[in-house]
């Protein structure tokens, strides 16, 4: 992790989208817009990448399909930190990226895997809970790109540097 904030680019060009809340995800996790949902007072409801069920070619149908990057932030209307998780129907706002930003997101411990992390690993967004775990040849997309080194196995999620591809990735 780099800094205290989820955003680590200085200068962000991206876009800030006010949102309300579906389950608790943390801060650094990859978010969608929830389907077949009214907005409240034009404000959205998201929840976590892939969380909706895919049918008939609809929505996320596995790990690393490509979709809109958009990126929970920390709750500072609450005055909560990366680390403090969203209770459902709380307001918040995520961010959609401009390819090179950098940001601190949520890597998923893979149980039994002992993954380990490198500078320059691709990763991709796991589907059903938006966080970000090592790419492999059947992803769509590789949207992010480690910028830290892991030496040991998680032993659980853990925020990580990583600077965004694009939603096509690389």
């Amino acid at each position: 992790m780099k800094g205290s904030r989820i955003i680590v680019t200085s200068r962000p060009r991206g876009v800030f989208e006010e949102v309300v809340i579906t389950g608790t995800p943390k801060p650094g996790t990859v978010m969608e817009i929830k389907p077949a949902t009214e907005p409240v007072g034009n404000v959205f409801n998201y929840q976590a990448y892939g969380t909706q069920a895919a049918s008939g070619g609809k929505f996320v149908t596995n790990d690393g399909d490509r979709k809109a990057i958009a990126i929970l932030l920390e709750n500072d209307q609450e005055g909560k930190t990366y680390d403090d998780a969203y209770a459902a129907n709380d307001r918040g706002k995520v961010y959609y990226p401009a390819p090179g930003e950098t940001f601190n997101m949520i890597f998923q411990v893979q149980s039994g895997t002992g993954d380990t992390f490198a500078i320059g690993d691709e990763m991709m967004v796991d589907d059903g809970t938006g966080k970000l775990i090592a790419a492999d040849s059947d992803a769509e997309a590789h949207p992010f790109t480690c910028l830290e080194t892991e030496d040991t196995a998680l032993a659980a999620d853990e925020l990580k540097w990583v600077r965004f591809n694009g939603a096509g990735g690389a």
